[in-house]
C-alpha cells in the first residue's frame, strides 16, 4: 500500500516521493509541491475536507482527493 499526504496524522511530516503530474493542480506545484520536499500535516477541515499543509514553508489547502494522489515517505522523529 503506498503512503500518501492523506495518510498523515495531524502533525507527521514526510517527504514528498512521487506523483503523476495530471492529478496535481499546476498552482500546487508553484507552491513547492515538488518530489523532495517536506510537508506536514497542521490541520484538517471539521468534515475531513480540505487538509491544511506546510509544504517547503508555504501554507496551502487541498482536497482529499488530490492528497491521495501524492506519495510521500514518512519522516521518523527519533523523541
Amino acid at each position: 500500500m503506498l503512503t500518501t499526504i492523506h495518510s498523515l496524522k495531524k502533525g507527521e511530516q514526510a517527504i514528498i516521493k512521487d506523483f503523476d503530474i495530471d492529478t496535481v493542480p499546476l498552482k500546487l506545484l508553484e507552491m513547492g509541491c515538488l518530489p523532495g520536499n517536506m510537508v506536514e500535516l497542521l490541520q484538517i477541515a471539521p468534515f475531513g475536507d480540505p487538509l491544511f499543509l506546510n509544504i517547503n514553508g508555504s501554507h496551502v489547502a487541498i482536497r482529499v482527493e488530490t492528497a491521495k494522489e501524492i506519495e510521500v515517505d514518512i519522516i521518523k522523529l527519533n523523541l
